[in-house]
């Protein structure tokens, strides 16, 4: 299903990411590391593919149309898991 976010709030859920989340999105859905970043707004091409990203000039950043939201739902996934275990006492 297509969602529509700004390029900007793409960049701020994918600097919000802990260390590996995009390795650990790549191997869940069989994908390369490179193409997961592309996703998020990176641009290597020669390592990993476009996963139906299309940008439109505007302001914060420009409108992103998203084909398929599942990266952005795993991603947002794995940044409330790091919250729970935030509040969560030792």
């Amino acid at each position: 299903m297509p969602k529509t976010i700004t390029f900007n709030e793409l960049r701020r859920i994918k600097d919000s990411l802990p260390d590996g989340a995009t390795h650990v999105i790549a191997d869940k859905l069989n994908l390369s590391v490179e193409t997961v970043r592309n996703y998020f707004g990176g641009a290597n091409y020669d390592l990993g593919t476009i996963m139906g990203v299309h940008i439109e000039p505007g302001p914060d950043g420009g409108l992103v149309i998203l084909d398929d939201d599942t990266i952005l739902e795993m991603a947002l996934d794995i940044i409330e898991q790091k919250k729970e275990q935030i509040k969560q006492p030792l």
